[in-house]
């Protein structure tokens, strides 16, 4: 028999059924109000979803579609293996502005980019990986790590990459990160080391704007380079004089298409040149219309710093990344890491190196990998209803989508229009070094978000493009204040 305990309390909600409103709305009005009113405290644990069906008399899917739309307004958390719990700051989650109102401190429906399902994060098997590392780890591992890496996930990541990214990986080349972002920061001092001078360091325009400002306060000279429907151009790239480039070939970001193939051996020769290029292989796990391409490292290991991270794949908060680096600058980076900040924490990095040699990892990875190719189409599906003729650029891949209205309308009048509507959209035209319009293409990420909140995501975006209409633009922000409005999710 089964306790209380494991199917959670219960919960007095009252449902019409006199022809009002529909029964999954006033379930969901019944389960905020006993948020707010305190009758749910903060980090209680809610009846399993069949239990609570079957107390109201309403169907399982009603129930599951309705926590999941509380998932995503803030009020309540999945835990895996667990059950859904109240969130702790649940209490602040503020009630639907009105249109025309200033932007909420947290959006209902936040379709940023770039950043992974953290309900998703696979909480089971990390506990068992961690609780596995602390009683294999000797004494002296609990000491100052070896700042280049724990030698075990160095190892974990070097097979890792070779039987699934196509990357020339050797451990002693591995040095892990705290993120992608640190990784970068790193390439540029320890490739400002090795030359002897700052390093000019050629940038994808559009590309991430934090990533832009990271070199350059690491000493780059950086310079922008344009990005077409075949990704970045490399005859361009050449006129720079640039030492290095830092380029995503498998899914550009912003925009979303792949490298072609043609300009991938021209990068690749450029590089052999006695060039660097620093490969930001951010999302390419999430491929959903074929199997994604190799790393371009394999091309010019010798050339190539290959960067990688948890951030997309778990979560950003563990800050685990990684450089695969030419052996010209794998002295210089471990010295680097040494001197930034001596390592990353040892425990949760074999926590990681356990997960990835158990399976675990890829288990993660395929679940996921269905998940966000289901939400990819409910967005796709929700824009062809609501908005019909939008356009929906770059390849079937990764966390987010760029987004073509129908007809042109300026930028941050509909992010303000959204917002009002507790919707988050990210103007396409910030990520330019000079930022412009763009006729209100977005870049929406769709895997923070469940189904049912990306079609109504999208329901309310496409009322805030009808009010906009054809405004006149307004100038876009300065770089400076894109790099903290509008920043994607560091790696």
């Amino acid at each position: 028999m089964r306790q209380q305990g494991a199917i959670g309390p219960e919960v007095l909600v009252e449902l019409r059924r006199d022809g009002g409103p529909p029964l999954r709305g006033q379930l969901e009005a019944g389960l905020r109000d006993a948020i707010r009113a305190g009758r749910l405290a903060s980090g209680a644990r809610l009846p399993a979803s069949r239990v609570l069906a079957r107390d109201l008399g309403v169907s399982r899917r009603l129930v599951v579609e309705a926590y999941e739309q509380l998932r995503a307004e803030g009020y309540l958390e999945g835990r895996t293996g667990a059950g859904t719990y109240v969130r702790a700051d649940a209490a602040q989650a503020s009630p639907e502005p009105a249109p025309g109102a200033a932007r909420a401190p947290r959006l209902r429906y936040d379709f940023f980019p770039g950043a992974p399902d953290l309900a998703a994060f696979p909480r089971s098997e990390w506990l068992r990986c961690t609780r596995e590392a602390l009683r294999r780890m000797p004494d002296h591992a609990l000491g100052y790590p070896d700042a280049r890496g724990e030698p075990g996930l160095r190892a974990q990541l070097a097979a890792y990459l070779r039987r699934v990214r196509g990357v020339v990986a050797e451990p002693e080349r591995v040095v892990v990160t705290a993120g992608a972002q640190q990784a970068f920061g790193l390439l540029a001092v320890a490739l400002r080391t090795v030359l002897g001078r700052a390093p000019r360091i050629a940038f994808e325009d559009p590309g991430m704007p934090r990533y832009r400002v990271l070199l350059a306060d690491a000493g780059a000279d950086v310079v922008p380079v344009g990005v077409d429907e075949d990704g970045l151009d490399v005859e361009a790239l050449r006129a720079t004089g640039a030492d290095a480039v830092l380029a995503t070939p498998a899914h550009q970001a912003p925009t979303g298409v792949a490298l072609s193939a043609q300009r991938r051996t021209a990068l690749a020769v450029w590089a052999r040149e006695g060039r660097l290029v620093i490969e930001d292989d951010y999302d390419a796990e999430f491929r959903y219309d074929r199997a994604p391409l190799a790393a371009l490292q394999g091309l010019a290991p010798e050339q190539i710093a290959y960067v990688g991270s948890a951030s997309k794949t778990l979560a950003p908060g563990l800050r685990l990344g990684w450089i695969v680096a030419p052996a010209a600058l794998a002295h210089a980076l471990g010295r680097q890491r040494m001197l930034t900040d001596a390592g990353s924490p040892a425990i949760e990095q074999q926590a990681l190196a356990f997960l990835i040699d158990g399976g675990g990892y890829d288990r993660h990875l395929r679940a996921a990998r269905r998940s966000y190719r289901a939400r990819r189409d409910a967005l796709v599906a929700a824009l062809e209803r609501h908005m019909p003729g939008t356009a929906v650029d770059g390849i079937a891949a990764g966390l987010a989508a760029v987004v073509r209205p129908p007809e042109p309308v300026d930028e941050a009048t509909l992010m303000q229009a959204a917002a009002a509507r507790s919707v988050g959209v990210y103007p396409l035209g910030w990520g330019y070094v000079r930022p412009r319009h763009e006729g209100g293409a977005m870049i929406l990420g769709y895997a923070t978000l469940p189904e049912p909140a990306i079609r109504e995501g999208v329901r309310r975006l496409a009322a805030a493009v009808d009010e906009v209409g054809t405004i006149p633009p307004s100038p876009p922000p300065s770089g400076e204040a894109i790099a903290e409005l509008m920043t994607l999710p560091p790696g």
